[in-house]
């Protein structure tokens, strides 16, 4: 195996045109850890605050953008079981997919579906552990309750429709189009709603309100998400694309008992992402190997072009998964 690599890394904080290839040396994987030869590695909103300087990488994580990846396992760290050398897998990543390697816990690693594509399964990961982790295991979704996903169209909003629907939920999203709408309702949506001139607060009232609301917006989002709760509803909020701090009335959520909660992927411990990838190989992934549901694409960009598939994730024109091609 070389010793230098390509990688994309950040030269400073700012936008796009920041990200740079470079050469590094080829990590080594330490004690649990596998390294990959990277095929392709998925665009995410956390790739583009790190670019910010408004995401800092966890302690001990490489300093280069990306946090999925699909390829091929070249090497083992000392303990791995269940993997070998010449394995195709897709994996949540610390950072660094956005190189020709990287470095990554064996845990984190999951078989590529039957019948996808490396370019597919690297599109699984980090939205899969955060719908799995956020809607099911934190927000205790179950079959026959109202559901609603902000962001239908995004990467997290095209994995949340699909896996509410397959597991029996009413689903519901909000996306800024009407192009984006009818893919959100093709996806399994029973009802999109048009933010640019519909109010998800009285839609859901009209339906009894919303059980569990998934949202990454934030802002004024937030009190009219409590509005928009049915009794003993869950919020769970995910991301701040409007920003975090909002005037908000608690007693709303004392008297119809609501449940406001969140959270993070990144900084999450190894052990807590490896029990998420245990729940998705055992409830989730016979769903993708039957092609029962599977990632949406969106565009793909060489790893040169990486600036170019940051400006297309910032538009906000994309619908579903954008992707880096790194390997062969």
């Amino acid at each position: 195996m070389t010793q230098t690599m390509r990688a994309v890394e950040i030269t400073k904080p700012g936008g796009p045109e920041v990200l740079q290839i470079t050469d590094r040396s080829v990590p080594e994987p330490a004690a649990g850890q596998v390294v990959l030869k990277v095929a392709y590695a998925g665009v995410n909103r956390p790739d583009a605050l790190q670019r910010a300087g408004a995401y800092d990488p966890p302690p001990g994580a490489s300093d280069l953008p990306g946090l999925e990846a699909s390829g091929e396992v070249v090497a083992l760290g000392s303990g791995v079981r269940g993997l070998s050398v010449g394995d195709q897998v897709c994996a949540l990543l610390p950072g660094g997919g956005y190189a020709e390697y990287v470095a990554t816990p064996a845990a984190h690693c999951l078989p590529v579906p039957e019948g996808m594509g490396l370019k597919e399964a690297a599109c699984l990961p980090e939205t899969f552990f955060t719908v799995w982790s956020n809607v099911f295991t934190r927000g205790g979704l179950k079959a026959g309750e109202r559901f609603l996903v902000h962001g239908g169209s995004s990467g997290i909003g095209t994995t949340a429709i699909q896996l509410a629907n397959a597991f029996g939920a009413r689903v519901f999203a909000t996306a800024g189009s009407a192009e984006k709408c009818a893919a959100c309702e093709k996806l399994g949506a029973e009802k999109a709603i048009n933010y640019r001139d519909e109010d998800f607060v009285s839609t859901m009232r009209a339906e009894g309100g919303a059980n569990l609301i998934l949202d990454m917006v934030g802002g004024d989002y937030i009190p009219r998400n409590v509005k928009a709760l049915a009794e003993d509803g869950r919020l769970v909020q995910i991301a701040f694309l409007q920003g975090p701090k909002v005037e908000l009335n608690f007693a709303m959520m004392m008297v119809k008992r609501l449940t406001l909660t969140g959270s993070t992927l990144r900084p999450q411990s190894d052990l807590a992402k490896a029990k998420i990838a245990q729940d998705l190989r055992e409830a989730v992934w016979p769903l993708l190997d039957s092609g029962k549901i599977a990632p949406v694409m969106d565009s793909e960009f060489d790893m040169a072009e990486a600036s170019a598939a940051h400006a297309r994730m910032e538009s906000s024109g994309h619908i579903g998964k954008i992707v880096l091609k790194i390997g062969g």
